[in-house]
């Protein structure tokens, strides 16, 4: 019997906040709230970025005025709206009027030889044969050049692309734990693993007791790597600069190590591990290797995740030398405009409507996912299932960045499962798609055509499909985090967030069978059973999950459990989602402070007990058994 992945917990952080408990959904659809959460969103926002406090009186410290939280979400609304979501590229980030653009150049003498001074130790180690160096002492030499000299000037140029979807402006997720020069995308994936972790309402110490070390599972990862000055950034541009490579610096590039600081410093995992990349199908390709996990019985609990951080000029400039991405220039075409204002960087990301490239963003995303027989053992709170994810590629190609055939297949399959799940009645009628939506006019059309064929193929008459870019940027490898915790929103407030950046659906998209709300859509909390997650990557890596409503997913529980099953788990879940709110509100007054356990618990072989037939291990209830299933005894 299968187990079905179900989601018990999922957290991170985007351009609109913390993820965990529909934080950053809700900074999507604002407006659109009740009061109460809409209050709690911005006081959340608030604390996150520093801009306020609480106080020891249990009020909230903004400046030097003591408010209420209600008094304090109304004075700080537009401060912290403007410092989400997508806008211009702040000075936190670097200052796009002085982007580091050293010029090469090559000096001629004049009337007389090119001669200066500098200290012995800014001598280069091989002298050029056209130089003649005297030393003058106390560390200083004089140098004549005979002939030409080639030269490097330090020089500034003005960013050709000033938008992005960046993190909240003064969240550091790096000054909440101690970082030790972590690269950007690792100190946001500490973060974001922490806050996933903590949302489930366990404390992970109690899950451990209740497993075998090696029934959990950590996949996660990112697409290009930590490509920060820290990472693989520094690493290559050093040298050049005429600074020094840290020891750091190559580990920490790697695109796998989301997942390797998960393991080593919040869970201590000894259980099943990998990161997996596909470009922008990255996050969908780790969830996929999670469902599998789980639904074969490998592991019971799975954390899946990934971490990007690509708002750098080195990435900006190089996709936009692809003309992937869509340059101030062509914003101001688009709207007929002399210059950019702020509200014009906000609505960079136009999906499905006349675009000119996509928006850059950063985000960490996590989901934690249990078998369905722990999550009702334990009480977890049930927010969704992830049914299955497809991956095909493309086929042949002339050009490795263009588009393929593979996403008909994969959304294809996902909009068969889900019609063979919950029946054809609910994918036509209470089926929506989170496209990927990059704001590409490649996109537009490419994309389009994939999801109203596959909607015409299974006689959807109006598929309702957005696409959360709009608001955040295309986060790389975790874009299909951002997509899902998205969707997740739904299911609490009934609102499918609208291509409220798009104007108009352009002209040549296909849409003879899909809704593009271009103004968020009210649907009610039960109004939608299932959701389908799309990823088209770069270089044919293609992805689609099928994601299953929480309503939904208690139905099919019932059936297999039994309703005396599911009354003791509501019961149990109760203590659960206490716990998991007293986390909540510890991170809605700035309290929460990422897990990070650093030189903690650390193992040695000498530390195991080893037997033919398992190994336990210190801190671990249960051991490891070594009994595997032999799948070859048909050989033998």
């Amino acid at each position: 019997m299968s187990q079905l992945p179900v989601i018990v917990g999922f957290g991170g952080i985007s351009p609109a906040g913390r993820t965990s408990f529909h934080q950053g959904y809700r900074r999507l659809v604002l407006d659109q709230l009740d009061s109460a959460s809409r209050q709690e969103t911005l006081v959340d926002l608030a604390t996150l970025t520093g801009t306020a406090s609480r106080d020891a009186s249990g009020r909230f410290l903004l400046g030097e005025a003591l408010l209420e939280k209600d008094a304090l979400a109304a004075a700080v609304e537009q401060q912290v709206c403007n410092q989400t979501l997508i806008r211009r590229i702040h000075a936190d980030w670097f200052d796009v009027n002085a982007v580091l653009f050293n010029r090469p150049a090559t000096a001629k003498p004049a009337e007389q030889a090119i001669t200066f001074r500098l200290r012995n130790r800014q001598l280069p180690q091989v002298i050029p044969s056209n130089w003649q160096v005297q030393d003058l002492g106390s560390g200083q030499s004089e140098v004549t050049i005979d002939g030409n000299c080639d030269l490097i000037f330090p020089d500034t140029k003005t960013a050709l692309v000033q938008s992005a979807g960046m993190l909240p402006t003064g969240f550091e997720p790096g000054k909440l734990y101690q970082s030790r020069n972590h690269p950007r995308g690792l100190q946001m994936a500490v973060y974001a693993a922490s806050d996933a972790l903590r949302s489930v309402g366990i404390d992970y110490d109690e899950l451990v007791n209740r497993l075998a070390p090696d029934q959990i599972g950590v996949f996660a990862s990112n697409s290009i790597g930590q490509l920060d000055d820290l990472g693989f950034g520094g690493l290559t541009k050093f040298p050049a600069l005429g600074k020094r490579t840290s020891s750091k610096q190559m580990p920490l590039g790697y695109a796998q190590m989301p997942a390797d600081f998960i393991n080593a410093y919040l869970l201590g995992n000894v259980g099943t591990t990998g990161g997996a990349l596909g470009a922008c199908a990255t996050f969908l390709y780790n969830l996929k290797n999670g469902v599998e996990a789980i639904r074969s019985g490998q592991c019971q609990l799975v954390l899946v995740g990934g971490s990007d951080a690509p708002v750098t000029p080195e990435i900006i400039e190089g996709f936009r030398a692809m003309g992937a991405l869509a340059e101030d220039k062509q914003l101001m075409a688009l709207d007929d405009l002399a210059e950019l204002a702020e509200e014009h960087y906000r609505q960079a990301c136009r999906p499905f409507g006349q675009n000119c490239g996509f928006t850059i963003g950063e985000s960490s995303q996590f989901l934690v996912l249990m078998s369905d027989t722990l999550a009702l053992e334990l009480g977890a709170d049930i927010q969704g299932a992830v049914a299955d994810v497809f991956v095909h590629a493309d086929g042949h190609k002339k050009s490795i960045s263009a588009p393929g055939v593979g996403n008909y297949m994969t959304l294809g399959k996902a909009a068969s499962l889900v019609g063979d799940l919950l029946g054809e009645e609910s994918l036509r009628q209470r089926s929506f798609v989170q496209a990927h939506g990059t704001s590409t006019p490649q996109n537009r059309v490419t994309e389009s055509h994939v999801i109203n064929e596959t909607a015409k193929a299974f006689d959807i008459p109006a598929w309702t499909t957005s696409a959360v870019k709009a608001y955040l940027g295309h986060s790389q490898g975790t874009a299909g985090g951002d997509q899902l915790f998205a969707s997740l929103g739904v299911w609490k407030h009934g609102i499918v967030p609208g291509l409220t950046t798009t104007p108009a659906i352009a002209d040549d998209v296909h849409s003879s069978n899909l809704n593009l709300p271009l103004q968020h859509l009210e649907v009610g909390t039960e109004g939608m059973d299932s959701v389908l997650i799309n990823a088209k990557g770069f270089g044919g890596n293609n992805a689609s999950a099928a994601v299953l409503a929480p309503h939904v997913v208690e139905q099919m529980l019932t059936r297999r459990h039994g309703e005396a099953a599911m009354n003791s788990w509501r019961q149990r879940r109760e203590q659960v989602r206490e716990q998991a709110e007293a986390y909540n509100q510890s991170a809605v007054n700035g309290l929460a402070r990422p897990i990070y356990r650093y030189d903690h618990n650390v193992l040695t072989g000498e530390d195991l007990q080893i037997s033919a037939d398992e190994i336990r291990l210190p801190g671990y209830a249960k051991p490891i058994s070594l009994k595997v299933n032999n799948p070859y005894k048909d050989f033998c």
